[in-house]
């Protein structure tokens, strides 16, 4: 399955929860018939040594409602589509329906303002809507879908931040193994000295990867280790050097103290590192993706973000709403467990798999 169908399939929380409303908003207007194709009859197939008996000419029964004219001219069947004048009132429906999917006010405005112009008055079915729509979460994120940069200096240092459960851990594994993959030497570092399981989780992901893992003593100084692992895959002539981080609360001020030291211990070694600063967000949390943004840069000045667990929310509209109000790159977005479910971003896909649009 392409990773479209694999998002459009495990985005589907969110693209029912905005099919269902609309269906519930616009199913109060008046029915309205369109005509749609009408599947071709293909012929079962006769072998070509076997002469087919004659078949007496099919009676014709009167059909219970005759298509009009074109219908039958060009085989097509009638259907009753579901339409609504878009009002005032209808809006304002929309407009919740997209703050639900956690959108967020200001840019469910936005969304539903673009909806409306031009529109006002025109009678909307639910698969015109999604059109619209998806064009619009399109829109507002085409500028913050870019990859993560490559840089010529050895080792590139990226620096992986988050809060607990995240995703990180994870999240570096597959990063590790799609560099790899495309032929760049890779060291991940092991920083989160204080859970031995975050350890081994990360040492399960880089043998995966096929790439290894730092590590230090249970306990130790994570600031040391980012430092240590910097001078060890600088002897190595790695490309890239992932570092992984504890996870912290954005509230916290004496972990978000600790990872501002990691930053200045990295800054000492190498003053243009990190390098590139990822901040991997959790779907699932919905609108406190928004503040644990707005902590995780003014500490580690985040230069991207990778958002996670897309497949197990209905919440999947905060990607939309960060898009807007931060306009940080978004790198790329996963839908799974497996280490090819984490794909770069494409704004149209995204939209069409968000809104359910065809």
């Amino acid at each position: 399955m392409s990773f479209f169908g694999k998002l459009k399939d495990r985005l589907f929380k969110t693209s029912s929860k905005l099919d269902e409303g609309l269906s519930d908003i616009v199913g109060d207007g008046t029915p309205e018939v369109a005509e749609v194709a009408a599947p071709a009859v293909v012929p079962d197939p006769v072998p070509s040594l076997v002469t087919p008996a004659p078949v007496p000419p099919p009676s014709t029964p009167e059909p219970a409602a005759r298509p009009g004219l074109l219908g039958r001219l060009f085989g097509r069947e009638e259907v009753e589509v579901p339409r609504r004048a878009l009002d005032d009132a209808m809006l304002e429906e929309i407009e919740d329906l997209l703050v639900a999917s956690d959108m967020g006010v200001g840019t469910a405005q936005r969304v539903t303002a673009n909806l409306a112009e031009g529109r006002m008055g025109r009678r909307l079915s639910v698969p015109e809507i999604k059109g619209v729509l998806a064009g619009e979460v399109a829109r507002i994120m085409d500028g913050v879908a870019r990859p993560m940069p490559l840089y010529p200096k050895r080792p590139q240092v990226v620096l992986v931040v988050g809060v607990n459960g995240s995703g990180k851990t994870t999240t570096i594994g597959k990063l590790a193994s799609q560099f790899r993959a495309a032929g760049k030497t890779v060291v991940i570092a092991a920083g989160d000295t204080f859970r031995a399981a975050a350890v081994e989780q990360l040492q399960v992901w880089g043998q995966r990867a096929g790439v290894p893992v730092l590590t230090a003593a249970q306990g130790s100084d994570p600031a040391s280790l980012a430092y240590d692992a910097m001078e060890k895959a600088g002897r190595d002539g790695a490309d890239l050097l992932l570092i992984d981080t504890a996870g912290r609360l954005q509230n916290r001020q004496d972990l978000m103290e600790e990872l501002a030291k990691i930053v200045r211990v990295i800054r000492k070694k190498d003053p243009s590192a990190p390098h590139n600063t990822l901040l991997v967000l959790d779907a699932t949390t919905g609108q406190n993706a928004l503040s644990q943004v707005e902590i995780f840069q003014k500490i580690a000045d985040v230069t991207g973000l990778v958002m996670t667990k897309l497949d197990g929310t209905a919440k999947g509209g905060v990607l939309v709403a960060l898009a807007d109000r931060f306009g940080l790159p978004i790198h790329a977005i996963g839908v799974g467990e497996q280490i090819d479910d984490l794909a770069p971003f494409d704004p149209e896909e995204f939209a069409r798999a968000l809104t359910g649009a065809a």
